[in-house]
């Protein structure tokens, strides 16, 4: 059966940056994130992973930000410093918002901190200078001004309590400030007490920590207040003995009892933020028993503690094991109530979500990727896994390569990441086992590593772990290239039987995988052995590729060349080891740069190489001769893999730029591009529908073959287009020209709408003058130009500038543009033109909204004037020559009345 020629891909779905720095914020139900990418914030849907909108910045940095409990505004404050009030969308069909209020100057120093009260109305922001001020969100204005602070304040929160088990309650509206003078302030936003200066007094100032408090929160009830610092301590303060009773002007009666220190919990870590649990997290009933609460800070872990033990219940630190050359720690943190997790956002700019119910992080999201060097598609467990459209996806995790240490393993599903920990130095390539059950991997680091998913707690967790379970050393230099089997052995399982590696030291090494365990169960990892070591090429070794039936293998190096070997292997039998060696067969010459990636055929034998001299080669392993050359790239071509049953394939270039050919013609017939920078990565899925490109530019593209549906939808659209003209032809046959001229304007068909005119023009004057008044001597037409709408206005006056530009037609585009400006009033050709006032879907609204109303008008006048000189000179010509006649000799023309009738028609 001959494959369908794969001619169309669209973009399906990317993987990009999503938080480079700043801060971050989640809504209270937990299903949407904010975060920042360069000067812009991003919203993010949580469930899918799709990006809402984006929040159009300054060409500063974001230094602060926060949503309100209401989910309603988002709050920003940029370097400068300046304030910024988004109004959120309900339905985010608008890509970019802009902010509804610009505050410029909102405060003399960075803004470091801020935070919303819980009914939505007031926001606090604190600044580098010591200055906290209280913002009406829905005006902009300052409601309140703090000074007094010894330094940068450094955490802010509002306390409006609020216990449901005291009918009559005095309301209190306090905001707890924390600055780098270690000291914690409480101001009554409703107290009056200034001092000398003319600023409002703090309540209370709670002294007790000796580094910078950095967390602050207060229960619901406003009994207790925590704060942690960076001296690694968390104080529990007593809010209940520091209610003040107040007069009715709003001073302070009484500051004896103020809020206590009721205990000091040393927590061995410097703390970046805290925080209270509800009190379901609490093994305890009692309303009055002590809280729990988390910290998160310089370990990376978040913990959840017992305020009355002062011991740690739980904590993430199993997941979030603490490497070298990463940076790790918590630099901001805070609680969802709705689904009990705790949010953490980390200095290497990734996001975790740890669950106190479960006691797991449950989801992972990557930041920033930054450059990605290649990509796999994985399968470890191909039954459990569903993706977007709701039918099974063979390949369930994408793992990806970047200049880290680190190997993303991404869920196809959801876009939740985890990270692999265990080469030391940056990851160079990747390479998939015999059905996408493990993961191989080689470093700069001079090892290959083996990875594999654990299946011992599939049904019970939901954080999905990948392990090392073979370590393949013996290299000198960094493995910039591997290759698995692609036949497995004879057992059930689909187990791999060796693996290639190609390295700098310009060697290729042949591993025995017989003994390696195909799922992670947190055993000694299994140390590979190495059964022959070959010294293939002069430079290094690019790329390396396993034929289909594990027969050949193909290796391509920075010295020019492609060679394939041939590969002899013996399995483990009784009393002997298993044995392989490879044996050179032929060499592939031709090309001018570095060979950059090998591709063998699945369905026939050849062997398709990319090279640095913008080529792909396809060369036949018969003769070893070149039989086909790809040109069309620009720059360097870095991957090349075969798609459709072989028949066409599928390149990537350092022009960012991703190919899909034709084998048979040679011929590029799709050029992807949603890349700034070197694609370095491609990978197929194993059905071949869809095509992932990574790239430097640290963006991930899913393109999915849309070539059935794009024919059907061509179908469609002549088919609907037949009926279409064969209801123009049935209108023109009845004289139903209103019908006729809006079908004409809706299929965008100027030269069918101008043989309308004509043939309208031609039939009045034909039948003589109407009796009834008309602007355009027909009274069909007058009412079909008086009832258009405005996005069929504005593109009828664009087909009359281009008719105008042609003296043949320039007579019809004069009477119909005559007649519009007759017809219609100037506020309705005003309005035509302005975006605003156009549809928003539909092509026939875009084609009227592209140019202003500027354009056509100055298009029209120099071509009327040309025409208007034109027909005068031809008057004036015709006097001439109707006297030359006169003139003769003999009196031709004497007996007759000597009256030149002239056809006003034709002039405008």
């Amino acid at each position: 059966m001959t494959a369908r020629v794969a001619t169309v891909y669209k973009k399906w779905r990317t993987i990009a940056p999503l938080h480079t720095s700043g801060p971050i914020a989640v809504t209270l139900d937990g299903s949407k994130l904010v975060t920042c990418v360069a000067e812009e914030a991003l919203l993010t849907e949580l469930s899918s992973g799709e990006l809402l909108c984006r929040f159009a910045g300054e060409t500063q940095s974001i230094t602060s930000l926060c949503l309100t409990p209401s989910a309603s505004h988002l709050v920003i404050f940029m370097a400068a410093p300046s304030l910024c009030i988004y109004d959120i969308p309900k339905n985010f069909s608008c890509q970019l918002i802009h902010p509804t209020r610009v505050i410029s100057r909102a405060h003399d120093a960075p803004v470091h901190v801020c935070t919303v009260d819980p009914t939505s109305t007031y926001l606090a922001s604190g600044s580098a200078d010591g200055i906290v001020k209280v913002w009406d969100i829905s005006t902009g204005h300052v409601t309140h001004l703090f000074k007094g602070h010894g330094g940068v304040v450094s955490a802010l929160k509002f306390n409006f309590p609020h216990d449901p088990s005291i009918v009559s309650q005095e309301r209190v509206l306090q905001l707890v400030t924390a600055s780098m003078d270690t000291k914690i302030r409480i101001f009554d936003l409703m107290a009056t007490s200034r001092n000398e200066h003319g600023a409002l007094r703090p309540i209370a100032v709670l002294e007790g920590h000796v580094s910078v408090p950095r967390g602050l929160d207060v229960t619901p009830d406003g009994k207790w207040l925590i704060s942690g610092g960076r001296d690694s301590v968390v104080i529990l303060w007593d809010m209940s003995s520091g209610s003040h009773r107040r007069s009715t002007k709003g001073k302070i009666k009484s500051m004896e009892n103020h809020p206590t220190l009721f205990k000091t919990i040393p927590v061995m870590d410097r703390v970046e933020a805290v925080g209270f649990l509800l009190p379901e997290c609490n093994n305890s009933t009692s309303q009055t028993s002590d809280p729990y609460f988390f910290t998160a800070g310089e370990k990376g872990v978040v913990k959840v503690w017992d305020s009355k033990e002062a011991c740690i219940l739980h904590s993430s630190e199993g997941d979030l094991s603490v490497d070298q050359e990463e940076q790790r720690q918590i630099v901001e943190a805070f609680y969802i109530p709705s689904t009990q997790t705790v949010v953490s956002a980390h200095a290497d700019q990734n996001i975790f979500f740890y669950s106190v119910a479960s006691r797991m992080v449950t989801r992972q999201l990557i930041g920033f990727n930054d450059e990605i060097v290649d990509a796999v598609f994985l399968n470890p467990l191909i039954q459990h896994e569903i993706n977007l459209n709701g039918s099974n996806i063979g390949d369930s995790y994408l793992a990806l390569a970047t200049n880290s240490s680190l190997i993303r393993i991404y869920s196809t599903t959801s876009l939740d990441a985890h990270l692999l920990l265990g080469h030391s130095e940056i990851v160079l390539s990747l390479d998939r086992g015999v059905g996408g059950r493990l993961l191989a991997s080689g470093s700069k680091d001079k090892s290959a590593r083996i990875w594999a998913f654990s299946e011992q707690d599939w049904h019970t967790s939901t954080s999905r772990r990948w392990g090392c379970v073979a370590l393949c050393e013996g290299h000198a230099e960094s493995v910039g290239s591997l290759a698995m089997s692609r036949v497995h052995s004879a057992s059930d399982e689909p187990h791999p039987r060796f693996m290639f590696t190609g390295s700098r030291d310009r060697t290729i090494k042949m591993w025995d995988l017989t003994d390696v365990p195909l799922a992670f169960d947190d055993a000694e990892v299994l140390k590979c052995r190495s059964l022959t070591t070959h010294k293939a090429h002069d430079k290094d070794v690019n790329s390396l590729d396993i034929a289909p039936d594990d027969g050949l293998l193909a290796s391509g190096s920075q010295d020019r060349t492609a060679k394939v070997y041939e590969i002899i292997f013996s399995p483990r039998s009784a009393g002997r080891s298993a044995q392989g060696e490879i044996k050179l067969l032929g060499t592939c010459k031709g090309h001018k740069r570095g060979v950059w990636s090998v591709r063998f055929s699945k369905t026939e034998r050849v062997l398709a190489t990319a090279s640095g001299d913008k080529t792909v080669k396809l060369w036949n392993l018969g003769d070893w001769s070149c039989v086909k050359t790809f040109e069309g790239h620009t720059n360097s071509v870095l991957r090349v893999d075969f798609i459709n049953h072989g028949a066409q394939l599928v390149s990537a270039g350092s022009d960012g730029l991703v190919k899909v050919w034709n084998i048979r013609d040679e011929e590029s017939v799709a050029t992807l591009d949603n890349h700034d920078d070197k694609v370095w990565a491609l990978t197929t899925c194993e059905d071949g529908r869809i095509i992932v490109s990574g790239a430097a530019d640290s963006v991930v593209t899913f393109w999915r073959n849309c070539t059935q549906e794009h024919e059907q939808e061509k179908a469609a659209e002549r088919a609907h287009l037949l009926l279409r003209e064969q209801e123009f032809v049935s209108y023109l046959a009845l004289h139903d020209y209103r019908r006729a001229v809006d079908l004409a304007l809706a299929m965008q068909q100027p030269g069918r709408l101008l043989k309308l005119f004509q043939d309208i023009r031609m039939v009045t004057l034909e039948s003589g003058p109407s009796s009834i008044a008309s602007v355009s001597r027909n009274p069909a037409l007058d009412e079909v130009l008086r009832s258009l709408s405005s996005s069929d206005l504005a593109l009828l006056l664009r087909y009359i500038r281009d008719w105008n530009c042609n003296a043949k037609t320039s007579g019809i585009a004069q009477d119909v543009l005559y007649a519009v400006l007759k017809l219609k009033p100037v506020k309705d050709v005003v309005d035509a033109f302005d975006d605003s006032t156009q549809e928003s879907t539909g092509v026939r609204s875009r084609a009227g909204s592209g140019n202003a109303l500027k354009d056509v008008v100055d298009s029209l006048i120099p071509y009327t004037q040309r025409h208007f000189t034109r027909l005068d000179h031809l008057v004036h010509d015709s006097f001439v020559v109707d006297y030359i006649l006169s003139e003769m000799d003999g009196g031709i023309f004497e007996a007759e009345e000597n009256v030149m009738e002239i056809d006003t028609n034709i002039i405008p």
